[in-house]
């Protein structure tokens, strides 16, 4: 029969392989891949570069080495942290940079402040800051030095004036911290508290929102919101919470006792247990139609009336 013939070229060749051991006599399926990656997930594509590039500016170009040293880059950021006079403990400029105004100006502040200047290698920049991106120019910012919450406690009593504080909650943006440190400077606030933890730090972005305040106005970090709270009432301070519905309101509350402000989220708004924990809760009153008011700007007009009633007490005091 065809195909059945012994002699050469008469055996019926097939490309079937015989079922390896412990199969069953069965071949192993193939397996699936997986569902395609995101675009952003593959390295080779354009769309993760893209990603990439769009997390950098988010982090506003900074960089944080593990000792808590911060690296600003970029030439607008590092000569807007030296007219803010931010702390810098060194100017690095690449070599081959191309001179310009913004880096004249940088290397004018950094010698009128005394702030060393160091020529590197474009590619140690790189490694330092993780990119190129760096536009040829960063400046060290040594760590923020926090005070703790019993040291603000015992200065503010040492002035003999009624404390006013800032307890910051669920506020993550360094914009609105600075912002915050900002206002309380400017109506004479003696300290703002933030969270150790899940919070905005002192970086270079609040130095330069603060406009140099940061340098003047203590900042405390607390490792327990709550305790820290529980510490200023010990010590005779009410606590005063702001959101909507509260027991006051910014027009009936008299500030001009030792207070401490808690300012939370936009959107998370105070966290429970911190609202359990105030005295009282004051809303500020606005316009009805409008949902709620930014951290920094709700702050910043609570120690305006704030400020106005102790300027008042003051003045039918003498």
């Amino acid at each position: 029969m065809p195909g059945n013939s012994r002699r050469q070229g008469g055996v019926r060749k097939t490309s079937k392989k015989p079922a390896s051991k412990g199969t069953g006599g069965h071949k192993r399926g193939l397996r699936g891949k997986g569902p395609t990656p995101k675009a952003e997930d593959r390295v080779y594509h354009a769309a993760h570069k893209r990603a990439q590039e769009q997390r950098r500016r988010a982090q506003g170009r900074h960089q944080k080495d593990s000792d808590g040293t911060e690296l600003v880059v970029g030439r607008n950021p590092v000569v807007e942290c030296l007219h803010a006079k931010v702390p810098a403990a060194m100017l690095v400029v690449a070599l081959g940079t191309d001179n310009d105004d913004r880096l004249q100006e940088a290397v004018r502040i950094a010698n009128s402040r005394g702030i060393p200047i160091q020529e590197v290698a474009r590619h140690e920049l790189d490694r330092m800051t993780g990119n190129s991106l760096h536009q040829g120019i960063g400046l060290q910012i040594p760590p923020y030095k926090y005070q703790e919450v019993e040291d603000l406690i015992d200065s503010v009593k040492a002035t003999g004036e009624a404390g006013l504080i800032v307890c910051l909650d669920n506020i993550t943006d360094p914009r609105n911290l600075g912002a915050v440190i900002r206002s309380a400077a400017a109506f004479g606030g003696h300290g703002v508290v933030i969270p150790a933890r899940r919070s905005a730090a002192v970086t270079g972005v609040a130095w330069r929102t603060s406009a140099g305040t940061a340098a003047r106005l203590p900042v405390a970090r607390a490792t327990n919101m709550v305790r820290a709270l529980k510490q200023f009432q010990k010590a005779g301070y009410q606590v005063v919470g702001l959101d909507a519905g509260g027991d006051h309101t910014l027009d009936t509350y008299d500030g001009t006792t030792p207070t401490v402000v808690v300012v939370g989220s936009e959107g998370k708004g105070l966290s429970r247990l911190v609202r359990e924990t105030c005295d009282t809760i004051m809303s500020i009153p606005m316009a009805s139609w409008v949902e709620s008011l930014n951290a920094s700007v709700a702050a910043g007009v609570t120690l305006n009336e704030f400020a106005r009633q102790r300027r008042v007490k003051k003045a039918s005091t003498k």
